[in-house]
């Protein structure tokens, strides 16, 4: 949204957009400041921005097998104390996923272009006795 805004701001203004947009024109300036100058993103921001190049270290190291747990762990080996659900969060944000273990579920996919059956029994679908309709 802010790239939006970006882009068409020298046509129509930031105000008139955001008035469209659900989005208060102070919430785009604060975002742009944090663009400019990374000293005014939020704690959380910043320590996610430290702690995405050692998510990714890490589960490259490991043969982008680890999951979130493991990474986890070993982040805590490493002397890096970290919550697991930021480390989910922050795996799930960069697409990592750990490698998983079975088959995969695989369901019936139907074929759109195949013709459908015939009706042979002119939706009749009860007998009266054994191989007779």
């Amino acid at each position: 949204m802010i790239d939006f805004i970006d882009d068409h701001r020298r046509a129509y203004g930031v105000e008139p957009i955001c008035k469209v947009l659900p989005i208060a024109p102070l919430t785009y300036r604060d975002r742009v400041a944090e663009r400019v100058d990374l000293t005014k993103l939020s704690a959380r921001a910043k320590r996610d921005r430290a702690l995405r190049p050692e998510i990714r270290r890490v589960f490259k190291e490991n043969f982008e097998v680890y999951g979130a747990r493991k990474v986890w762990r070993q982040l805590g080996r490493a002397g890096i104390p970290v919550a697991r659900c930021t480390v989910e969060r922050l795996m799930a944000d960069l697409g990592l996923q750990g490698a998983i273990r079975g088959k995969s579920v695989r369901t019936t996919i139907c074929d759109k272009a195949a013709p459908c059956p015939l009706d042979h029994v002119n939706r009749q679908f009860h007998a009266p006795a054994p191989n007779v309709l």
